[in-house]
């Protein structure tokens, strides 16, 4: 019994790393974002991003995802979180980051990426999941992060959810989508 448990441990290792890009210095940390759709598991890639993951890590850390919702939601672009609680009120945010766009990690479909304002290095809290391969992000230098692991389907879930205008702001989903808890993953 114990060498079918080597063996299995053995395949979802190679399996988890197959799915995600080669790191420099090994797999990275795992966070799992459990949402009222599902549950999503990214890769974070500290080799090429190590101030951004840095910076999502404390948040992650700190429990500021948790009961935030997904308040952007474009199918056939994005779905953005991360910056609002569940009444639509901002949240108060660390200091912004630098920018670590160009770091040879792309706006491929199920990437994260740092949401920002025009300003380069204004990324806090915000982040987005590419729903699609969105190379003009690249050029515009949104940093990407990491990659979904796990739950891909359930990206695809929250960008069919139908959306409209709330508080003068566009794309806001018409029912809540509640990223209830962020978390490392633990294994």
């Amino acid at each position: 019994m114990k060498g079918i448990g080597m063996i299995l441990a053995a395949l979802f290792l190679a399996s988890v790393l197959g799915a995600a890009p080669a790191l420099a210095q090994g797999p990275g940390p795992v966070v799992v974002l459990e949402t009222s759709k599902g549950t999503i598991m990214v890769l974070l890639d500290p080799a090429k991003a190590p101030g951004t993951v840095d910076n999502f890590l404390k948040y992650v850390d700190s429990g500021f995802y948790d009961d935030t919702l997904f308040h952007r939601v474009i199918k056939g672009f994005m779905i953005q979180g991360g910056g609002f609680d569940t009444a639509m009120r901002v949240k108060a945010t660390l200091a912004p980051i630098r920018n670590e766009s160009g770091n040879g990690l792309e706006n491929r479909r199920g990437t994260i990426a740092m949401a920002r304002t025009n300003d380069l290095d204004s990324a806090t809290s915000q982040f987005y999941i590419n729903h699609v391969d969105n190379a003009f992000l690249d050029a515009n230098k949104y940093c990407v992060f990491g990659k979904v692991l796990r739950g891909m389907n359930v990206v695809d879930a929250i960008a069919d959810v139908a959306t409209g205008n709330q508080g003068g702001m566009a794309d806001v989903p018409r029912e809540p989508v509640i990223l209830l808890r962020a978390y490392r993953h633990q294994g």
